[in-house]
């Protein structure tokens, strides 16, 4: 019996989850007021305690091996792909399209990539056993249930994001490293730690690291990338695989990039070694920089939410000239190349905030009409006359009230957890917002004191503010809301709440590479328009394909013109 045969589960007949082995889950709704309250603690903890939960130290115990993906007469394809353990629709259709023998891309026949990388965040919200298997490890498996009916198994390297740290690594180290040839469906893994250093034909190298939320590269881990770089000379290439596109987040933080930096300057450089291509996740969009010295690509658009690519700063200087880094390291110009979505189509996503901001999010429109009744009802104590007495003009929960609208549109503007400064423009769009927030407030009292509740029987009127004051004010208020992230998007201030907000599943990429004899990599970066939705059981499929088949052709093509490296 083959090895396929013996591994390959029996195919699902339903799309039962029963049937399946794992469930597919919606989209994360990112404004969720306990998601934004959990991930909040969770980005908190691991900053504050971080580097007494960092697991790297201890990876020193595990075998420090370095592969060797010698591909197929001297040719391999390689497949990246990141931040892809969303929603079911958009990673499922990712990975269905990442699993097919072949793609046809403007014309172009591109075969399965022999090797995947998955650069980071494969699970979302936070990392657990649970989230990996419905969001990642299950939609994988559904994709590619088993050994390829011909041709080698592909082998799968993964490197760590800020989501896959929330939980010190645990669970990734679980999924991706802690078995000798362990799988993830056709795919096999072989790493044995967070990071991993690869051999590819033509004197082409493939380094993927682990940064651990950008603070430093541990010593076992630089130790473990130095022995790697013995066998590197002067005619050799290097791929660099990074956690996040640090040298576009340099801009607003220029210490971001000082670790890859480092890691360039201290390990591959001695040896003579070039980096012609460095790639990363985290922002979930395609977007390439290049000087003629080198590529800087970013691609996350494995399966999260879309990220704008129409506030990209058309040049970057890397490293940041007011970091301490570029004294040892040439800063250097990089003009933007190419993205996607193309600027104008990102700019449009920005307007459809209005209508999928509530839809998306019920929990946070229920969370500001909260909020506004309990600052309307302050506001009624304070002006309606009740009886012979007059309440007081000031009150202080109405005091309390209005310092937190006001302090919570400040914090929400620039969150502590956010990288970067915060500047004048956060502040004056945020004080802007709350008082915006206020206003409304004021508006909706007015009108609440014209309506005949104000003058029932205590408790009357609070329960009437919460079952019919509340649902309106709530939507109106989020549409307030959506307003200001639309308006704030154009100043660069909550870009990430304007389209996490909005959750787009669609304008989904991926990088299809190929090494070729002669030493060429030819990058095509991979769009996906639209993804599926509607879907159906394939339980007769021949050994290998997909357990669960689009019920209309998912269509890919080119996001740009390849980009071929010497």
């Amino acid at each position: 019996m083959s090895e396929a045969q013996q591994t390959a589960p029996p195919r699902p007949r339903t799309l039962d989850p029963l049937e399946l082995g794992f469930t597919p889950r919606k989209p994360v709704p990112w404004l969720a007021p306990l998601l934004l309250l959990s991930t909040g603690l969770r980005t908190l903890l691991a900053i504050l305690f971080g580097a007494y939960l960092d697991k790297r130290e201890l990876q020193n115990a595990l075998p420090g091996r370095i592969y060797r993906q010698p591909g197929v007469d001297g040719e391999l394809w390689i497949d990246y792909v990141a931040d892809l353990g969303d929603g079911f629709d958009a990673t499922y259709s990712v990975a269905y399209l990442l699993a097919q023998p072949e793609l046809d891309l403007d014309g172009r026949r591109l075969p399965r990539g022999q090797v995947l990388v998955m650069g980071g965040d494969q699970v979302y919200p936070t990392a657990s056993g649970s989230a990996y298997e419905d969001r990642c490890k299950g939609p994988y498996q559904a994709a590619l249930p088993g050994a390829p009916a011909t041709g080698p198994r592909p082998t799968l390297f993964a490197i760590a994001g800020n989501h896959d740290w929330y939980d010190g690594l645990t669970a990734f180290l679980r999924l991706f490293a802690r078995r000798k040839d362990g799988e993830i469906g056709g795919w096999r893994t072989e790493q044995n730690r967070s990071y991993f250093a690869t051999e590819l034909p033509a004197g082409w190298w493939l380094f993927g690291i682990d940064e651990q939320f950008g603070a430093y590269l541990d010593d076992p881990q630089l130790i473990y990338f130095e022995e790697a770089a013995r066998h590197l000379g002067p005619d050799d290439r290097v791929v660099l695989v990074v956690p996040a596109p640090t040298w576009v987040k340099a801009v607003e933080n220029p210490e971001a990039y000082d670790a890859v930096d480092y890691f360039i300057r201290t390990v591959i450089a001695p040896t003579g070694a070039r980096v012609p291509l460095i790639i990363a996740g985290d922002l979930h969009h395609y977007a390439r920089y290049a000087n003629p010295e080198r590529q800087l690509v970013t691609c996350g658009g494995g399966g999260a939410y879309l990220y704008p690519t129409h506030k990209l700063p058309q040049r970057i200087s890397v490293p940041p000239p007011d970091t301490l880094a570029r004294r040892a390291s040439r800063s250097l110009p990089y003009d933007l190349g190419g993205t996607y979505p193309e600027p104008e189509r990102s700019r449009r996503f920005g307007w459809g905030i209005f209508g999928r901001l509530p839809l998306r999010n019920p929990g946070f429109a229920v969370m500001v009409g909260l909020l506004h009744t309990l600052l309307m009802l302050p506001m009624v104590g304070v002006v309606h006359r009740n009886g012979a007495s007059e309440t007081r003009i000031f009150s202080i929960p109405l005091a309390i009230m209005l310092l937190v609208t006001i302090g919570g549109a400040v914090l929400f503007a620039k969150p502590p957890s956010a990288s970067g400064k915060r500047h004048a423009r956060h502040w004056l769009l945020g004080l802007t917002h709350g008082f915006a927030q206020v206003a409304l407030a004021m508006l909706g009292t007015w009108l609440w004191l014209r309506l005949p509740f104000v003058d029932w029987p205590w408790p009357l009127p609070p329960v009437a503010a919460a079952v019919l004051y509340g649902p309106i004010i709530g939507y109106v208020a989020s549409l307030l809301v959506a307003t200001y992230l639309l308006v704030a998007g154009a100043f660069g201030v909550n870009l990430n709440e304007l389209f996490a907000g909005q959750g787009i599943e669609d304008a989904k990429s991926f990088l299809r590479m190929h090494i070729a004899a002669d030493g060429t990599l030819t990058i095509y970066p991979v769009a996906v328009d639209h993804v599926g939705h509607d879907w159906q059981a394939n339980p007769d499929g021949a050994r290998g394909t997909s357990w669960v088949e689009p019920k209309e052709p998912l269509k890919a093509r080119l996001a740009e013109d390849p980009i071929v490296l010497r």
